[in-house]
């Protein structure tokens, strides 16, 4: 993998007692965060071999409005993943040059931190809808990436 793109999914519904986490919807405003996060790919021709998302509804809402042009691989894991369950699913993608993962906070955030600076709990923050890209060299190692680009949808 030469290239991973990082995408939290885009605001979503408030949680409601008694009704399952993993099928909250995007807002009309996270709908819109989500097209902008696929204008702002296209608009930069980037290009992406492979797509890994959540299953969650508002991680497939994200996908299919930000990156229709591939079908997403649902992975059940990227749902309450820690670093190291994304790390670990990130390293068996070295077949592909370039992939997304569309997952949930604290996770991207955190992953973005070990990727580029070595450190897990050393995040600054993504907010909904928001994109990391990351240049990742010969091989998928912690603090080795580069921070290309990190993109929030505007308000």
């Amino acid at each position: 993998m030469r290239e991973l793109i990082l995408l939290r999914h885009a605001e979503a519904e408030t949680a409601t007692a008694g009704k399952d986490d993993r099928e909250r919807k995007l807002t009309q405003h996270g709908k819109n965060e989500a097209r902008a996060a696929g204008e702002w790919l296209a608009s930069h021709d980037v290009h992406y071999d492979r797509i890994l998302c959540s299953p969650s509804e508002r991680t497939r809402e994200t996908a299919a409005l930000a990156l229709g042009q591939v079908e997403p691989q649902f992975e059940p894991a990227i749902y309450d993943a820690t670093v190291g369950d994304l790390y670990d699913l990130l390293d068996e993608q070295s077949d592909a040059e370039r992939v997304v993962l569309v997952g949930h906070n604290p996770g991207i955030e955190q992953l973005v931190a070990f990727l580029v600076e070595g450190r897990s709990e050393d995040y600054r923050g993504m907010p909904p809808g928001g994109m990391a890209r990351l240049s990742i060299g010969d091989k998928l190692e912690p603090g080795k990436a580069k921070l290309e680009t990190f993109w929030s949808p505007p308000n």
